[in-house]
């Protein structure tokens, strides 16, 4: 099958599973998930979506979210839209409630059928839907909205980030060797155009993401960067082209939202296409020129000092903490606060040090699924689900570990997290030596951060900072796990043998005929 067909195949797959087209109000992707707005959310059939074989899991949020991967996900949103307005354009008005409830009266027998039927990755895969759902809740504050409007602000970025942070570092690496010197100023170029023009993205972004219009939030972002600055004085002192950043560019562009709004409601309508774009930029233009950009400049630099104060005499325990507490972070939603801090300081720096270290998080879920699956010897179920998302896990896509194994377990998640701690550690511990290992993009984790890897030596010593970090957390994680992550009664309801799905029930007394032993389970799981 072409790989255009393949894309098709899984959005076909997957747009009667959420409702149909009718069912869809949003459209958009991350790194990893397609991100989907919605109407009723009773309609979507969560383990037909799971079984799809692109789909490595699912994530309730502010939106439904589905896991395809890095790629992946970029090639199948757009077949996903078409199909999505075919089936507008049609006004075919799907019923999936009665085309699910076969399946969902076909499941609810089986599993009525068999009473006594041990855990599986299925009812782990509920308890995780479970447990997503009571987050949603405690996640629906107001401060947690406005992270999840920052992120929305930054990540359609990321790709721009990738491309020219792996462009950047074959650059370097070409200037290091002393090749092709004709090419390496054109590289440089490429590299660096996005990073030295951010803000007006970010100022552009931030205006659609508070309803205001996109490209007067960029003109006024624009100003931070304009090389004409130089000539200004605020507080005594020359601006530079710059200052402020993408911190700058986010409060300049949400003032100018602000301006918009004021003038849309006091601004007579024959006058509103003159007044309104030009008081927009102006109030707001002069308060980003006399008051934001110094502002946004000293917390910027405050952010980078603090930064390399906290990784160089903090080191190896600051990164144990950091490794340690980024799931729990991720799963109150608290990680959008480090999308504008890590920009900014691959703004000044040309690389963060903080994501190599959260990455390890990511390593010690590995070490953690692999512990499990070791324990588990009879669970066929969980162990088929480790043997697949584990690849994904490797190249930093997480969720479906976290959500399909360690998370519904308990303790294995906590275990995970101390691998993800000693991982870290490991590479604050260099970074207090003085070895800095830093991404000059985000997004990517795992073995997918290699290309992007940067510091100040050179890149093997980098890599291999980074790579002993990722083998430190893959062990402890595994270790922790191991020895820690399992009580007894936790096993005697796990390690148990499972029937495939479906299977006819075996005929009494025959040949396939389980015999009743002592780790044949007589109640329902009794949870974690």
């Amino acid at each position: 099958m072409a790989p255009e067909d393949k894309n098709r195949a899984t959005a076909a797959a997957i747009l009667p599973l959420v409702g149909g087209a009718a069912n869809v109000g949003s459209v958009a992707h991350c790194m990893t998930r397609l991100r989907l707005g919605l109407h009723d959310r009773s309609l979507v059939d969560d383990e037909a979506l799971k079984a799809i074989p692109a789909v490595m899991g699912v994530v309730e949020d502010d939106t439904y979210q589905i896991v395809l991967g890095p790629g992946t996900v970029a090639r199948v949103t757009p077949e996903f839209e078409r199909l999505v307005e075919e089936g507008r354009s049609e006004s075919s008005v799907p019923a999936p409630a009665e085309a699910t409830a076969p399946a969902s009266t076909s499941a609810s027998g089986s599993a009525s059928g068999s009473p006594s039927a041990s855990a599986s990755a299925a009812e782990l895969a509920a308890q995780g839907a479970a447990i997503k759902a009571a987050r949603k809740a405690k996640n629906a504050t107001p401060f947690k909205l406005f992270l999840r409007r920052i992120a929305n602000i930054f990540v359609p970025l990321i790709p721009a980030l990738i491309g020219c942070g792996i462009i950047a570092g074959l650059n370097g690496l070409l200037v290091n060797l002393g090749w092709l010197t004709s090419v390496t100023p054109a590289l440089a170029a490429m590299a660096s155009g996005f990073m030295a023009l951010i803000a007006v993205f970010v100022g552009f972004n931030t205006a659609k993401e508070f309803g205001g219009t996109p490209i007067l939030g960029g003109a006024v972002a624009a100003i931070i960067v304009f090389p004409g600055v130089a000539n200004i004085e605020a507080f005594g002192q020359k601006l530079a082209p710059g200052q402020g950043g993408v911190l700058g560019a986010l409060g300049a562009a949400v003032l100018a939202v602000y301006v918009e709004k004021w003038c849309r409601r006091w601004v007579p309508e024959a006058l509103d296409v003159l007044v309104t774009p030009t008081l927009t930029v102006l109030v707001s233009g002069l308060v980003t020129i006399f008051g934001l950009m110094y502002v946004a400049g000293e917390v910027s630099t405050a952010i980078g000092s603090f930064a390399d104060w906290l990784l160089s005499n903090g080191g190896a325990g600051a990164g144990f903490v950091l490794g340690g507490l980024f799931l729990p972070l991720v799963m109150l939603g608290l990680h959008q606060a480090l999308i504008p801090i890590h920009t900014t300081l691959i703004e000044q720096q040309g690389f963060t040090v903080l994501l190599p270290i959260l990455a390890m998080a990511g390593a010690g879920q590995v070490g953690a699924a692999v512990a499990v699956y070791l324990r588990l010897p009879r669970n066929g179920s969980i162990r088929r689900t480790i043997k697949s998302a584990l690849p994904a896990g490797l190249l930093g896509v997480g969720e479906p570990l976290i959500y399909g194994v360690s998370l519904p377990l308990g303790r294995p998640f906590v275990t995970a997290c101390v691998g993800g701690a000693f991982g870290g550690g490991f590479v604050g511990l260099f970074n207090q030596l003085g070895d800095k290992v830093g991404s000059t993009a985000i997004g990517p984790s795992g073995w997918a951060l290699f290309p992007l890897l940067d510091g100040n030596h050179g890149l093997g010593t980098t890599a291999a900072i980074y790579g002993g970090g990722l083998l430190v957390g893959y062990l402890a994680g595994f270790l922790a796990t191991y020895f820690f992550g399992f009580g007894k009664d936790l096993l005697a309801e796990f390690n148990v043998a499972q029937e495939p799905a479906g299977a006819p029930s075996p005929v009494p007394g025959g040949p396939a005929s389980p015999t009743p032993g002592p780790d044949t389970p007589t109640k329902e799981p009794a949870g974690v």
